[in-house]
């Protein structure tokens, strides 16, 4: 598969070093602590969520309605996406921004002072499922306003590695999570750790409001977004049409592709960092904070690999990066759950890094693939809907998924096939996308 030129280049801005590296860095600490808030959730639900709030059942059932809390916040991350991306392209990223990471910060707080099902009853899974939903719609905003807030400030040349700034936020809000996780563990019992310990990283969570206030007063809007306003007349402004209408109407195929290619990486990744952890201390006997550790330690060399991957998509074109990852997680889906199943840290460790290296090498270059598919006027909505529909249908519904296929077959296997379908799909995805790219 070729490389091809982007579809929609983003414009080449005059602002100093100094300046672009500052919106960069508030861009990848946006992407990090609202990443922080989001899987601060799935680590819960795997750990304690299904006995505090939904006691009823065996162990399998708390846990599947756990996962389908978790699962609910993706399903209204499409929710966030297209209000903010319908008021972003028409009002601003940064407006957006601050306001996801307000929302978020809320929503998660709120789950970290909420009283458990033996306090409220039946309350109490209601409201964490409403909160949950908040912070869903908050990240189904969040991305695309700091994805283009980086991109869209970048320098000519360096749109992946600015890009991955923002995706970066995913391994450090994963390596930050765990590490809270841990040290709550590591100074608790157990017994204090499900009755308060496990509050305490949502709580911390409410830091974001800080940084919310930062963007707000010390960063300027993006100068693609300012030269599209300047472009239009104040009547093509009073006239024009509403993003969302524009992509269902004519690039809605663009942003399905731009989802069936990034599901599989979703998927992947969030049955490693989830599903994997229950999978491995509720059936394989495996400690939790051994297991929260190799996480940890797996999601520290995303740091290197994504921001070098989204380099060499500046050179050699996204697409190539982009379909050797998508093709690499599928061929290592049945090895890994092999390695897993052996019950060994050192082999856990080896199966889900080889996986990480194959979602980093398609992770570090998705930001700016997915910004240059669209022009400047519907970019944050059309890149935002892509990404939250590979959530939906990827991320969301994986460790769910996979609970139900170890409990329906018996063997990781399956587990296995669904990856590799999702692989499959992802590769077909990419190719439409090369061979748009390349007929323009």
């Amino acid at each position: 598969m070729d490389t091809a030129p982007p579809a929609h280049p983003l414009p080449t801005t005059a602002l100093p070093k100094a300046g672009h590296r500052r919106v960069a860095t508030a861009a990848a600490l946006a992407s990090a602590v609202e990443w922080y808030d989001y899987f601060v959730f799935g680590i819960a639900a795997a750990l304690v969520l299904g006995d505090l709030y939904f006691p009823a059942g065996s162990s399998s059932a708390g846990v599947l309605a756990s996962f389908a809390t978790f699962a609910v916040g993706f399903l209204a991350r499409p929710l966030g996406g297209i209000v903010a991306g319908h008021l972003g392209d028409k009002r601003g990223r940064k407006p957006m921004l601050v306001l996801a990471l307000t929302l978020m910060g809320l929503a998660t707080t709120g789950i970290g002072l909420l009283p458990t099902y033996d306090t409220i009853g039946v309350a109490a899974p209601i409201l964490l499922v409403a909160l949950r939903v908040l912070q869903g719609v908050a990240v189904g905003a969040q991305w695309g306003g700091a994805m283009l807030l980086a991109t869209e400030y970048a320098p000519e040349g360096k749109r992946g590695v600015y890009g991955s700034v923002v995706q970066l936020g995913v391994p450090i809000g994963v390596v930050t999570a765990n590490s809270v996780f841990l040290l709550a563990g590591a100074f608790t019992t157990d017994s204090e750790f499900a009755a308060w310990a496990w509050r305490v990283p949502f709580l911390i969570g409410l830091f974001v409001l800080v940084l919310a206030w930062y963007i707000h007063t010390k960063v300027e809007e993006t100068p693609a977004f300012r030269e599209a306003e300047k472009a239009l007349t104040q009547k093509e402004k009073a006239e024009r049409n509403s993003p969302l209408r524009t992509i269902l109407r004519g690039h809605l195929g663009t942003v399905l592709l731009a989802g069936g290619s990034f599901a599989v990486n979703t998927a992947t990744f969030y049955i490693i960092i989830t599903g994997v952890l229950d999978y491995t201390t509720r059936e394989l006997d495996m400690k939790r904070g051994a297991v929260l550790t190799v996480s940890l330690c797996v999601s520290l060399t995303q740091l290197v690999l994504i921001p070098a991957s989204a380099a060499l998509s500046d050179r050699v074109g996204r697409i190539r990066i982009y379909a050797f990852g998508a093709a690499g997680i599928g061929l290592w889906a049945v090895p890994m759950f092999l390695l897993v199943d052996t019950g060994s840290l050192l082999w856990l460790a080896v199966g889900t890094f080889v996986a990480s290296c194959f979602l980093s090498i398609m992770y570090g270059p998705q930001a700016a693939l997915f910004a240059e598919l669209f022009t400047a006027e519907m970019r944050y909505t059309g890149a935002s809907l892509g990404y939250q529909i590979a959530a939906v249908f990827g991320g969301g519904l994986a460790p769910f998924l996979m609970v139900l296929l170890l409990e329906a077959t018996g063997t990781s296997m399956a587990v296995s096939g669904y990856i590799i379908g999702l692989a499959v799909i992802a590769l077909f995805s990419i190719k439409v996308l090369a061979d748009r790219a390349r007929s323009r």
